[in-house]
């Protein structure tokens, strides 16, 4: 057995996705249609931006995850 063992053959191999570079497609975005994505705990912006973004998202989007409290019910 030169190089171990053969991977599996499956029919479905040819339609397997593919992985995406996440960061690439932002910059893309953002650089070709002026759209940000961004995570409100981004270690890359200071306190005050994250709490900046975090406003933006609820001013939008409504409270989302925030909306309840763990154990509590709708």
């Amino acid at each position: 057995m030169i190089g171990g063992p053969a991977q599996p053959r499956s029919s479905l191999g040819r339609v397997q996705g593919f992985t995406i570079n996440a960061e690439a497609t932002k910059i893309f975005g953002w650089n070709s249609h002026g759209i940000l994505v961004v995570a409100e705990n981004d270690t890359r912006l200071t306190w005050v931006e994250q709490e900046l973004v975090r406003q933006l998202g609820e001013k939008l989007y409504g409270r989302g995850h925030r909306g309840k409290q763990h154990g509590q019910k709708r």
